[in-house]
């Protein structure tokens, strides 16, 4: 059977102690055997680990920051595809969608193809729209509080009880003990990420998650369950281990039967001692350990360009369940010359 040859660009190959999910959404698609594959890899800073992997990428290119405004990281985007003419595209943080989302039209004019979330989806699962989330869609999510200013921290005792998680609309996420450490967090996620900062009820349990791809018709094209066996300080999971669970199944499945979901997801969920499970996180897009997903049987980026692409995928139905990642990281020694190739000229 002859290889279907395709270009795809990948952003995200920050492949630090906070993952990015590019180095490995790279790997998942190089190891599909239907593809004959050059990999451009879309960096925003010199210094990420994914531009000195050999064997990675066929070629970098630097792009804009988001929030330099959509139009200057679309326009640089096209200025690529007119040399390295792009099949497929796909975004991995949080914080650029809203830009591709909204040029999604444009760049398909352009040829190039993407499966993104649609601006529903993406916002109605805004961490401060959780609770609304959670009652409208039927599962259980814990209780949050709002924060726009310093002031309303008094407000928090009024409803929880302390340990609380104080979180950032896209990223960043610390446990409080009191008002000051409170105080602390919301200081380091509102410079970061901006307002409001948002402060969720502690559950005690078990951190559990899903990886999964949806249609966009409401079909669940793949989805795998994992238990995150080790953890770092900024709550990424350093190992996991896939799991033989129905109801996280059944969860996922209703949740993508229920929105339509369009592209990859990722939900965070806590199993209590009760077999109860809390919804507190939906990522909207591929997590970084979904190279466990491809270990366990299901080829999650293979199939996202696939439906890319219009190709119909038939769901995924089966996985192994007991396959375990660990995650290490180790030194690159490269010559200075690359990194200051990709910091004069932005490409290499």
């Amino acid at each position: 059977m002859s290889k279907l040859k395709l270009t795809i660009a990948v952003t995200g190959l920050n492949n630090t102690d906070n993952p990015g999910p590019g180095v490995p959404v790279i790997r998942s698609l190089k190891a599909s055997p239907e593809f004959d594959l050059r990999i451009i890899g879309l960096v925003y800073e010199t210094l990420e680990p994914g531009i000195y992997m050999e064997g990675l990428c066929d070629k970098i290119f630097q792009i804009p920051y988001p929030s330099t405004g959509s139009d200057e990281l679309i326009d640089r985007i096209e200025e690529i595809h007119r040399r390295e003419p792009i099949d497929v595209l796909i975004p991995n943080f949080d914080a650029e969608l809203f830009s591709f989302m909204k040029n999604e039209d444009r760049l398909l004019r352009s040829g190039i193809h993407t499966f993104l979330p649609t601006f529903k989806q993406f916002q109605e699962r805004d961490k401060d729209k959780l609770p609304d989330y959670g009652e409208k869609y039927d599962i259980k999510v814990p209780a949050s509080l709002n924060l726009g200013s310093q002031n309303q921290i008094s407000e928090i005792k009024e409803k929880f009880e302390y340990p609380v998680m104080v979180k950032g609309k896209f990223y960043d996420a610390y446990m409080a003990y009191n008002p000051e450490q409170v105080k602390q967090a919301f200081n380091k996620i509102s410079s970061k990420w901006g307002l409001p900062v948002i402060i969720q009820e502690f559950v005690r349990g078990t951190e559990v998650n899903v990886i999964a791809l949806g249609d966009g018709q409401g079909n669940t094209i793949a989805a795998v369950p994992m238990r995150k066996q080790y953890i770092t300080d900024k709550g990424k999971a350093w190992g996991g281990i896939t799991l033989s669970d129905d109801k996280m199944l059944e969860i996922t499945r209703s949740l993508i039967r229920k929105t339509k979901w369009k592209g990859g997801m990722e939900l965070e969920l806590i199993k209590t001692v009760k077999d109860e499970y809390y919804l507190i996180e939906i990522n909207p897009r591929i997590p970084a350990w979904v190279y466990l997903a491809v270990g366990a049987g299901q080829n999650i980026p293979e199939a996202l360009v696939k439906l890319a692409l219009g190709h119909e995928v038939a769901p995924m139905e089966s996985y192994a369940s007991g396959k375990m990642f660990v995650r290490y990281s180790y030194d690159i020694i490269v010559d200075l010359e690359k990194f200051e190739t990709i910091a004069m000229n932005g490409e290499i």
